[in-house]
């Protein structure tokens, strides 16, 4: 490679020259000139200030139109879409193996083919007879789905490029797909990547709504780059217990919509059926108040839904080494409210094992979350049961104060409409209280006074 020269510039006039002076002699000033380094092969290249076409910009303030949706026919896939499928978008759906993603898109398919909707349903993981098999079981075999079995991308966009976009284009999954121009096996992080952006592409361009289905990892997280996150519009998280018939359908990221937005499914012989009341399907079972035992109004998105939480105590020999198991909350958060609770309430718990559950295989991320628990751990340390159709909810301090939490009054009407008579809940909230007696709690003390009494 040949050496770049060197040059002097004058930091008065600019005047370049190819060797050092004491004065300039374009100018004639002294001591002026300066050694540059000069462009070298690969910045004269590279050089993007130039040669590209202007950009216009547009104000915020200008009047834009909301994206048109087209209804899938599910009603808890709209709700969890944020009110339906998005032309162009590009939605990832995630979830463990045989949890259902492939029955839920292949339902959504066959319902929106029947509307008079083309919908193409590409299958990397079955052959086409299979997924034929599972629309026979479903009741969907006389739905006009266009299927096929396919990895190359090639070969799927050269398909598709040959007529008209369909309205939904389903790929399942995503990490069975290849691109030839790329080197390594499907499902690597350069195949991912690559075959994701060919599809996403597509969508963008011709206006198709598009559906990838992604693994998860043993963490639950879904496998891949994680750049494939930030390119899709939507990602959506499939879960549930496999012990369980229900499944809920999770919005984790919605440029066209609210985040955190959920639609409850029940699995049945028929495929998967929608739960409009979720309350009820995760307080079945409830006859008697039986210590140990609180109602929460948790808040999912706009949508609340009331859960059971169930804790137990066993009072161990001394010398033993108790026990904290939890099932569907955080771990860290019980230790932390036991540590309120013997600290700010004289209760003791360092001698027992506590076991927490929340019932129907539900997980809670609500902090709201705190008094129920709280409730459901002094009710069962003194063996005495909670008044019957009552509700708690509100987050405790490390001062075993009761803090306000966020959507109060919907949590209220929710459990009223499904018939309980009294809540408790933070202080500030007692106006807030249509149809149901409220009842406020300042310190966790109280709450400890109430069960004990």
């Amino acid at each position: 490679m040949a050496k770049p020269k060197k040059r002097y510039v004058c930091q008065n006039c600019g005047a370049v020259s190819p060797r050092w002076q004491g004065q300039c002699p374009d100018c004639g000033e002294w001591n002026t000139l300066v050694e540059d380094a000069p462009a070298t092969v690969f910045s004269q290249k590279h050089d993007l200030s130039g040669g590209g076409r202007r950009l216009e910009f547009v104000s915020l303030s200008e009047a834009v139109e909301p994206p048109k949706r087209a209804t899938t026919g599910l009603k808890e896939f709209d709700r969890a879409l944020g009110g339906g499928l998005v032309p162009g978008s590009a939605i990832l759906i995630g979830g463990d193996p045989g949890i259902g993603k492939s029955t839920l898109l292949l339902q959504t398919a066959g319902s929106i083919a029947r509307k008079g909707g083309d919908v193409v349903y590409v299958s990397g993981e079955e052959a086409s007879a299979q997924v034929r098999l599972r629309a026979e079981r479903l009741g969907l075999a006389d739905a006009p789905v266009r299927l096929a079995s396919s990895t190359n991308v090639r070969d799927i966009l050269t398909t598709l490029g040959s007529g008209d976009a369909p309205d939904l284009l389903i790929v399942d999954s995503i990490q069975t797909m290849y691109s030839d121009t790329i080197e390594g096996a499907p499902g690597t992080v350069s195949q991912v990547r690559g075959c994701a952006f060919e599809l996403i592409r597509y969508a963008k361009e011709r206006g198709a709504a598009l559906v990838l289905v992604g693994h998860v990892t043993k963490d639950g997280n879904i496998a891949g780059p994680r750049v494939l996150e930030h390119m899709v519009d939507v990602v959506m998280s499939f879960e549930g217990e496999r012990s369980h018939q229900y499944r809920i359908l999770r919005a984790l990221k919605n440029r066209f919509g609210a985040v955190d937005e959920i639609g409850v499914f029940a699995m049945a012989q028929e495929g998967l059926e929608e739960v409009e009341n979720p309350s009820m399907l995760f307080l079945s079972g409830r006859d008697a108040p039986l210590a140990g035992s609180a109602v929460f109004p948790a808040m999912e998105g706009t949508r609340p839904v009331l859960v059971e939480i169930q804790a137990l105590i066993v009072r161990l020999q001394s010398g033993a080494t108790p026990r904290r198991a939890v099932v569907g909350w955080d771990n860290g958060r019980l230790a932390m409210l036991l540590a309120v609770l013997e600290s700010r309430c004289g209760l003791n718990f360092s001698s027992a094992e506590v076991y927490l559950n929340v019932a129907g295989g539900y997980r809670l991320s609500d902090p709201a979350a705190d008094l129920a628990v709280a409730a459901a751990l002094v009710s069962a340390l003194a063996d005495r049961p909670l008044p019957d159709r009552s509700v708690w909810f509100g987050e405790v301090s490390l001062a075993g104060e009761i803090r306000p939490v966020a959507h109060s009054g919907l949590r209220l009407r929710e459990a009223a409409k499904l018939g309980f008579s009294s809540a408790h809940g933070p202080l500030v909230e007692e106006k807030a209280s249509p149809g149901i007696q409220f009842s406020g709690i300042r310190q966790l003390s109280q709450l400890v006074d109430r069960v004990m009494r």
